[in-house]
């Protein structure tokens, strides 16, 4: 049983925290393929509960955890202090999925009590400030780091978990619907959204709420509360929001990749057929890498099917509304599939190119032949003739002596002249004759005659 909540938290989905607990989600660039470690699967390293089931038929699915390190809380150093909020307990975690994009999660819990105004400074600091968070006086990621040995960068995406505890948690679910709209937005938008309870309500900005009595969820872009939830429930929503946090890095990643092809393909200046196959190449295996980072990055995180439970599902369905992931998905691929249609299109344009050009070169060749063939045959009659013991060849008279020879050479070159000025001939009049390749249309067509007036109705 975790410290800070009640003792039936393992049984019911409910329970009653003493401390408040936040789970910070940053989304990191590059690639961090998972390798074989001792630290197992991640279902391994929380406790799930009802939800354990679900997570080991799909561990292979999940971020498989590459540093999960408990900390001691002084550790800790934000760039602006602790805003009166000291850390009871303190958890590192990088998880990766099997597409190798990471999540670094940091798993906090107050040791006082924490106010909405105290906390929502907190989140502002760790969220807008987190490249300066430090671990024993260094940046954080570069204390990470050098523990994996692989170098790690902070993504764009962030979202922070805040599960209430203590008076907070009482005050959140007891206080009437002015109260509670004014502490959740505060506490949802970081203290840099006021609320005035006199102006006509927003839906683009009040959190979205959910109030169960027992329970409390509400979400923003990059803030969640989840008041009232036990650990094991509080554990799925962290696993579901770090599967939202990655699929949103994808998708960014997806679509500056195919801005870059398609720049690659408009660019690309080159008229070595070897050159533009390798271009389409390239930009076939960027394209295939896109569809499987939308497959299985994006696809296979925004649906219940991992935990197929009403509370996993309702959150889910919530972030995934919030982060406006289904659109980004159906956008971006359009997008792949447009590109992969340019694609198709310059190499069906390329095989066309050069399907020209093969036929272009025979008929080169076979011009060449044909010339080579007529040119070679007078000489060889000629040949022919000078190398018989005829009475009309004389040995003393050079073959050249058109006067003696005259008739032989003109025998020799004669029909092949005559052939060619023919060929020639015929072929100037099928390129220059008259009419166009489409029949011409017939002026004699037979009017349309008008519609008939209906039955019965006097005519005109």
């Amino acid at each position: 049983m975790l410290p800070g909540t009640s003792p039936n938290a393992t049984v019911l989905d409910s329970a009653t925290r003493d401390r408040t607990r936040v789970l910070l989600l940053f989304s990191l660039a590059g690639r961090l393929r998972p390798r074989d470690t001792a630290l197992g699967a991640l279902v391994d390293r929380y406790d799930y509960g009802r939800f354990a089931s679900h997570l080991m038929t799909s561990q292979d699915v999940l971020p498989v955890p590459v540093l999960d390190e408990q900390v001691a809380p002084r550790r800790l150093r934000l760039p602006h202090g602790d805003h009166g909020l000291g850390l009871a307990s303190l958890r590192i975690l990088v998880v990766a999925t099997p597409r190798g994009d990471a999540t670094l999660v940091v798993d906090c819990s107050f040791a006082g009590e924490t106010t909405a105004g105290d906390l929502a400074a907190w989140l502002a600091t760790t969220c807008f400030d987190r490249e300066r968070i430090e671990l024993d006086d260094r940046p954080l990621l570069q204390t990470l780091t050098e523990q994996l040995g692989r170098p790690l960068a902070l993504g764009q995406n962030v979202h922070q978990l805040v599960f209430p505890g203590g008076r907070l948690q009482r005050e959140l679910l007891s206080a009437d619907e002015a109260r509670k709209a004014i502490l959740l937005n505060e506490i949802v938008y970081r203290g840099r959204m006021p609320w005035n309870p006199a102006t006509p309500y927003d839906a683009s900005l009040a959190p979205h709420l959910r109030n169960h009595g027992l329970t409390l969820s509400a979400l923003g872009r990059g803030v969640s509360v989840q008041a009232g939830w036990a650990p094991h429930v509080e554990n799925g929503l962290m696993l579901v929001a770090v599967g939202m946090v990655s699929a949103l890095a994808v998708l960014q990643r997806t679509r500056l990749a195919a801005f870059a092809m398609m720049k690659a393909n408009e660019q690309a200046l080159t008229d070595s057929p070897t050159e533009i196959r390798s271009l389409i190449s390239r930009l076939s295996a960027g394209v295939n890498e896109l569809q499987l980072d939308l497959a299985f990055g994006v696809e296979a995180y925004v649906d219940s099917l991992l935990i197929p439970e009403m509370v996993m599902e309702a959150f889910q369905s919530s972030q995934r509304d919030a982060l406006g992931i289904r659109d980004s998905l159906e956008n971006s691929a359009r997008m792949v599939e447009r590109l992969t249609s340019v694609i198709s299109a310059r190499s069906a344009a390329l095989d066309a190119e050069l399907a020209e050009r093969d036929e272009r070169r025979d008929r080169t060749v076979s011009g060449l032949v044909a010339a080579a063939t007529l040119i070679a045959l007078p000489p060889t009659l000629l040949l022919a003739f000078f190398g018989v013991n005829g009475t009309n060849v004389d040995d003393h008279r050079s073959i050249l002596d058109l006067r003696a020879y005259g008739t032989a050479y003109a025998l020799a070159w004669l029909p092949f002249v005559v052939l060619v000025v023919i060929g020639y001939v015929l072929l100037r009049r099928i390129s220059t004759r008259s009419g166009s390749l489409l029949p011409t249309p017939d002026d004699d067509a037979v009017p349309v005659p008008p519609p008939r007036p209906p039955s019965g109705s006097p005519r005109p």
